[in-house]
């Protein structure tokens, strides 16, 4: 949401960012923004729209301008209610891609064929309806509880249909991510606008984490096009054997790399976060960890060569607009859409192809940083 409102800010709107306590932005960070909080102790979704009227006292405060317009998060259904108070037009922020929200439009279709359930040892199989997707690329959510995705898609698609439009982060140029189709299903219009990050101050920053600057400095010493860079976001985590296996495959590929290991983002594996200087010193100075990096100015640094990214939509579309190709590595969500698109539509990485194990991890690494394949996706 911050970096729509540093769009909307330099064409002279005032901005007023409402948010919840948890994960807060740092104001002193944005002093152009007015910032508004709501309490985090909400049990279920439905208890949010019983405090519209709160809602409407906080973006009509006393020493904020008279509310003109709302921009939400698409899946922030109950902020309807808001809008229909306050009389104001509202427009849905969909911070997933394109594709990946085209895929909510026709999940009934492919709840009924029966890809949903299909999870687990048919995910390598392909949908015939929409192709290139993959069984496995579809959010499926909980197995026990199949139904809370298709609730969770279906209230965004009516969200968006009741809405006056929606703002996308991504941009005409990127083809076949399915835009002309959602403006004809859900018969509103849409804006891109992306990459939003391009637009925005270059002294601002929406990361909500400390970032460790150290790494640039890193990366100016090291030769054109040479490193990967490893980031799985602020959510993705990754089990002990895995954090091994990323560990022996980063050694094994015998490549630069800059790794972001987020406090917690690694499950029991002590031995990384606390004593990452012995395993740096087993790889003879040929990486640099830190628990946070200036993402955007690290992909546009000329020494990163490749990213090893978890495909998480905002990372996606940085990597692209630099022209970094991706080793893809998704977990849930719309990361598989993400991912598929990738490596299948637009070409511009790989899968992980063969699971997470230090040799296909140290041979992926390979082809896009050593071999010609890699050089063709730049």
């Amino acid at each position: 949401m911050l970096q729509p409102g540093w769009i909307l800010y330099a064409r002279g709107f005032s901005i007023t960012i409402l948010h919840t306590d948890f994960n807060a932005p740092d104001p002193s960070s944005h002093p152009h923004f007015a910032f508004r909080s709501i309490a985090d102790g909400l049990d279920q979704p439905e208890a949010s729209a019983s405090d519209i009227p709160g809602l409407i006292s906080l973006l009509n405060g006393g020493d904020v301008v008279p509310v003109a317009g709302l921009i939400s998060d698409s899946l922030f259904n109950f902020t309807c209610g808001v809008v229909e108070r306050l009389k104001v037009r509202a427009l849905m922020l969909r911070t997933s891609g394109a594709a990946s929200l085209y895929v909510s439009t026709i999940y009934p279709i492919l709840k009924e064929k029966g890809y949903v359930a299909m999870q687990g040892s048919r995910s390598q199989e392909a949908v015939k309806e929409f192709p290139p997707l993959l069984v496995g690329d579809i959010p499926a959510g909980d197995p026990k509880e199949p139904e809370v995705v298709f609730r969770l898609m279906d209230n965004l698609i009516k969200t968006i249909k009741n809405s006056c439009g929606v703002i996308l982060n991504t941009f005409e140029e990127l083809k076949y991510q399915n835009l002309d189709s959602l403006r004809e299903v859900l018969s509103v219009p849409f804006f891109p606008i992306g990459p939003s990050h391009k637009h925005c101050a270059t002294s601002s920053s929406s990361s909500l984490l400390a970032e460790d600057r150290s790494c640039i400095s890193w990366l100016d010493e090291q030769p054109p096009r040479s490193v990967i860079y490893v980031s799985f976001g602020s959510i993705v985590a990754t089990s002990e054997a895995e954090t091994l296996e990323i560990t022996l495959g980063l050694a094994s590929s015998e490549q630069p790399f800059l790794w972001v290991v987020r406090p917690g983002s690694a499950h029991n594996p002590e031995w990384l976060e606390k004593s990452p200087s012995r395993f740096l010193e087993a790889l003879k100075g040929r990486g640099k960890m830190v628990k946070w990096a200036p993402q955007t100015e690290v992909l546009a640094h000329p020494a990163v060569g490749a990213f090893w990214t978890h495909n998480g939509w905002n990372s996606t579309l940085e990597s692209i607009s630099e022209g970094v190709p991706m080793l893809c590595m998704p977990r849930f969500a719309d990361q598989g859409v993400n991912a598929r698109y990738v490596s299948d539509v637009w070409r511009v990485g790989l899968h992980l192809n063969g699971g997470l194990e230090r040799e296909n991890i140290a041979r992926a690494i390979k082809r896009l940083l050593v071999e010609r394949e890699g050089e063709e996706m730049r």
